[in-house]
Order: structure tokens, then sequence, then C-alpha cells
């Protein structure tokens, strides 16, 4: 992006319910409407980190995930600890006695302006089989670290994508 852009004025192009795309100068970009970010959760229990999958539809197939959702998509003012709890335990089934925030990260930051709070789930406790709300139809897989690259390499196989969030957990193992 050069000097001129990034002084350029925003414009919004198109605005949805969770999404806005948007222009700066000949940059264009999306964003989440009304202020909304996201949680992330990394929930590592004995040994086994929670993952989640559920069908995407931009990607047009289920995507392995780490578990995460929308801050102040109901309540503007939520924070987002409480959205992570949340998230946690309808996704995956499991409640964190403690939430750790390991800061905000962005994902894709060339085309979309949309950043997420990573937090990290301490001394979790099963308390349903999670799976979403209102027919989410997640899927939840308690997946041994040890095990974890032969694991991601068998979902690919299989045509899932993988979410680059895990590279947090195969970076090492990927670098060879």
């Amino acid at each position: 992006m050069s000097e001129q852009d990034a002084s350029a004025p925003e414009e919004v192009m198109w605005a949805g319910r969770f999404i806005t795309a948007k222009r700066r100068g000949k940059w264009e970009y999306v964003s989440r409407a009304r202020g909304i970010k996201a949680a992330v959760i990394l929930a590592i229990d004995d040994g086994h980190v929670l993952l989640v999958d559920q069908y995407r539809v931009p990607l047009g197939k289920r995507c392995i995930e780490l578990p995460a959702g929308l801050v102040g998509d109901h309540d503007a003012d939520e924070d987002a600890s409480i959205a992570a709890s949340r998230e946690l335990e309808e996704e995956t089934g499991y409640r964190a006695a403690r939430l750790e925030s390991l800061g905000e990260f962005f994902s894709s930051p060339g085309m979309v302006a949309e950043s997420f709070t990573l937090f990290r789930a301490h001394d979790l406790e099963k308390t349903g089989d999670g799976g979403g709300v209102d027919g989410e139809d997640i899927h939840v897989h308690r997946v041994p670290l040890a095990g974890l690259e032969r694991q991601v390499t068998a979902w690919r196989e299989e045509g899932y994508a993988i979410d680059v969030k895990l590279l947090l957990l195969l970076g090492a193992g990927m670098i060879g």
C-alpha cells in the first residue's frame, strides 16, 4: 500500500449484518460490521487439544479449527473473555476455570481487517457434548498433541480445510 492509499478516505462499498466491504484508495478489503471481533480458544486438557470442525460456506467444505466465536454480535459491550468462555462451552462442551488472554492477532491482514483475541483455557471441566447452537453442526475432536500432525494430515487427505490458527500447534513440526 502506498502512502497515498493510506491517507485516502475509507469508503464503504457494501455493508451487511456481519461484514462490510471497504475501499481506501485502490485497496479493497473487508471488516467485521459494528465493531464485532472474535475470540479464539486454545484448550489443552491432559495432553489433548480440543478442536472443532464445521461446514464453512466460503470454503465449500468442513474446516478443522480451534474453538472460536464472535464478540459483541449481540451485546456491543461484551468482554472478549465472556464470549470466549461461552463459545468454548457451546462448541466443545468444556468449561474453563480460567481464561488467559494471549493477545490480539490478525488472520489475513492483506484482505481482512478482522482481529481476534487468543485465549488459553486452563483447568477444563467437561460439562456436556458441545456441538454449538441453532443447528451449527459442530463436531468436537479431542486430539492427543503427540498425534496432532498425523491427524491433520489424515484430515487433509479426507478433504477437510485446516484453519491457519492450527499453525500455533503445528509450526515447529512443519519447519523441517
